[in-house]
């Protein structure tokens, strides 16, 4: 199966860093998310991409470009001519599809313009932004059990500040402290998707998480699977000062590889 990963949006909520490169290549411990991302599609045994890019696509087509150089032992014969010898390869055994999607096109146009690369196949579909301990091949085999057109990774968000309990009367009957049941449940990403998907897709204007979704709710065609795990999306500055404290104290809960 083939990996989607959105990566066109303009992340005007971390601009301290995206007014230079898509969030997606902002970087957590001197590699962009997206590839953190990747890494663990990849140790799942995914290793097939189609990235959709849009604001300042060429930053992600030229580091994907010099990738290969950057992880390999190379000589430069310049006496020949500048012969390139490469004498070992530590990348990832990746195939890496990076399609412009448009710089304004919403997250439905974004998945509808790559129908041509994923053809008949269900997919994987995720934001580049995210970063999670998630069971890939569980998620799959949750998909295929229920047998619906999209199943999409629940989370329970929690609750960031103290809780009240109040009675039909108005009255508080308790103040406590916050608790992992108290939040909702939130799409995280981390979607299987039929080719059918494309149909609910009108164009590029469409919202991914509105029409599309609500549409395959009422039809009784989306499922969800609760992740009890780690998850952390990337949305502003402090979010990645958190995880970038994570992934240096070497103990980063989605880092699934050796």
């Amino acid at each position: 199966m083939k990996a989607v990963l959105l990566a066109g949006g303009f992340g005007t909520r971390i601009s301290e860093e995206s007014y230079l490169k898509p969030k997606p290549m902002v970087e957590i411990g001197e590699k962009p998310i997206l590839w953190h991302i990747m890494k663990l599609f990849s140790h799942y045994g995914v290793n097939e991409f189609i990235i959709c890019v849009g604001y300042k696509q060429h930053v992600v087509k030229e580091w994907f470009a010099d990738y290969y150089l950057h992880n390999s032992d190379i000589t430069f014969d310049y006496a020949k001519g500048g012969e390139m010898t490469v004498h070992s390869n530590i990348s990832e055994p990746w195939k890496v599809t990076i399609v412009d999607t448009g710089l304004n096109t919403m997250t439905g146009g974004r998945i509808k313009r790559i129908k041509k690369y994923v053809g008949d196949e269900t997919f994987f579909m995720t934001y580049g932004d995210g970063v999670s301990n998630i069971d890939i091949n569980a998620l799959a085999q949750f998909h295929r059990d229920h047998g619906k057109i999209a199943t999409i990774s629940s989370y329970n968000v929690g609750q960031q500040f103290g809780v009240l309990d109040v009675n039909e009367e108005g009255c508080v009957t308790a103040f406590r402290e916050k608790s992992n049941t108290d939040g909702g449940l939130i799409n995280i990403g981390f979607m299987v998707l039929e080719p059918a998907i494309f149909d609910y897709i009108e164009g590029d204007a469409t919202v991914f998480e509105k029409t599309p979704l609500e549409e395959l709710a009422k039809q009784g065609q989306l499922a969800a699977r609760k992740h009890d795990g780690f998850w952390q999306c990337m949305d502003t500055q402090r979010d990645k000062m958190k995880l970038e404290q994570m992934w240096a104290s070497g103990a980063a809960p989605w880092k699934l590889w050796e």
